[in-house]
This record gives C-alpha cells, sequence and structure tokens, in this order.
C-alpha cells in the first residue's frame, strides 16, 4: 500500500474542482461528524471551493458531542452562517416507535438515523442547488461498513479510493487538529460506539488484508501478512464477502 502525501492532496483537489466544473454546480453540502473522514473531505472541498459556497451540516442524535465537528469547520474557515445544525432525534425515535423496532436492535436504529441523516442533507443539496460530498473510504467500502441510502448516499466521494489507513495519512499531510487525528473511528450510532470494537478487527490490520485480497486478488487461504493472525485473515475475507451484495444492489435484468 503507497502512503499519500501532497500529490494526492493536489489530485483529489483537482477532481472535485473538475466534477463540480464539468456539472455546473458551485455548492457542496456534506454532513460532518467531527470523525476524521469527515474532517478530510470538508478539508478537501475547503481546497477546491470558494469557503462561501460550503455547507456543512452538523446531525446530532440527542447529546451527541459535536465539539469536533464544529472545531474542523472552523479549522477551515468555513462561514459560520453556513453551518446548519439539526438534531434528529425527534424524528428517529418517531420511526422507531411507528415501526416498533426494540431499543436493543442498534443496528435497525443506527441505519434510520443514517437515512434520516441523508433526507436533510440532500434537501438542504436541493435548496442550495448543490452536489452532496460523500465521506466513504475504500475501507468501508468493501467491509460493507456503511448504510445503503444513509451514509453512502452522495453525488461526489473524494475519499472512495484511499484506505482508512491512507485517508489518516491524507489528515496528517493536511494538518487536521491532532484531536480528530487521535479519536476512534466511529459511525455515532449509539454510545461509545467504534467501529473496530463492532468490526472485531483494527482498520490497520483490515487494510493490509484487503490490499492483498482487493489489489492483488488474492485468495485468503493464501495470504500471509506478519503480524496478523489466519484467523483475522479469515474473518476480514468473510466480511466482504457477506457483504458483496451492498455493492452489488440493486439487481436489474
Amino acid at each position: 500500500m503507497y502512503n499519500v502525501g501532497m500529490k494526492d492532496i493536489d489530485r483529489l483537489v483537482s477532481f472535485i474542482k473538475m466534477t463540480f466544473e464539468q456539472q455546473g454546480v458551485v455548492n457542496a453540502v456534506i454532513a460532518v461528524s467531527g470523525g476524521i473522514d469527515s474532517a478530510v473531505s470538508l478539508s478537501l472541498l475547503a481546497h477546491a471551493l470558494p469557503k462561501q459556497n460550503i455547507f456543512p451540516v452538523l446531525l446530532p442524535y440527542g447529546r451527541q458531542n459535536m465539539d469536533d465537528a464544529k472545531t474542523i469547520c472552523v479549522w477551515n474557515s468555513i462561514p459560520q452562517e453556513n453551518w446548519i445544525e439539526i438534531n434528529i432525534k425527534k424524528i428517529v425515535d418517531a420511526v422507531c416507535s411507528q415501526n416498533k423496532i426494540p431499543s436493543y436492535d442498534r443496528v435497525r436504529r443506527g441505519n434510520i438515523m443514517a437515512r434520516v441523516r441523508m433526507i436533510f442533507v440532500y434537501d438542504l443539496a436541493k435548496a442550495k442547488n448543490a452536489l452532496v460530498c460523500g465521506t466513504e473510504n475504500k475501507s468501508e467500502k468493501y467491509l460493507g461498513y456503511f448504510t445503503r441510502f444513509g451514509d453512502a448516499a452522495s453525488d461526489i466521494e473524494p475519499l472512495s479510493t484511499l484506505y482508512k489507513t491512507q485517508v489518516r495519512e491524507l489528515a496528517q499531510e493536511l494538518g487536521i487538529p491532532q484531536q480528530i487525528l487521535t479519536k476512534h473511528p466511529s459511525a455515532g450510532l449509539w454510545n461509545e460506539q467504534t467501529d473496530e470494537d463492532e468490526l472485531g478487527f483494527t482498520y490497520e490490520q483490515a487494510d493490509k488484508v484487503l490490499e492483498q485480497l482487493i489489489d492483488k486478488k488474492k485468495k485468503a487461504d493464501s495470504i500471509v501478512i506478519e503480524g496478523i493472525s489466519p484467523e483475522t485473515i479469515q474473518r476480514v475475507s468473510a466480511r466482504v464477502q457477506s457483504n458483496r451484495f451492498k455493492r452489488e444492489v440493486p439487481y436489474t435484468i
């Protein structure tokens, strides 16, 4: 896996500029959680577009802390009048109540949170005649760690060719604030939820395996990586296979 640097920032900024020019759109809307992926995506937007044309959307559930989301907006000098903050708790709770989703079914509730957030994001994009900038990375894509029609919904994906560890390298190159760099990756779907606890392996482990599976097209049984157990390699491979459908739907004739 190659190390990313300034040339990759230049390449991604050029991609963003070209896409907006080709589509004849000047405004961008992006959901900002305060995590590293949305922080990097917002920062790339801020390098590519006039800052007054960027509209960050902060979508906490209940008392979810949004300090880091606000920090990255300030750090990128996004005008505060462009920030939109909407608490999604009442809407999410209403949907969960209507569908009789038990409180312990965290996955269904988390999916609803992600999809409710996208309703607000796309409605704002319609109002602003904007493209929605996504925040999905290559690791999440192949591990299936996203909600269809939720956080995976977007019009442009700057990070889709980068593994999570490469996104972190890009964040360091950009100089992203330290508290965002060091926080545990989380989709913010429930209290104290972290990606790596839920997945059962670290992104560093997963990315090394994914590089072999996806980029080098090796079979899981033939992969040997120092410091990573065969069980972890099989677990990553199984996750890729079991979530393959998420990259293929909708099925068409």
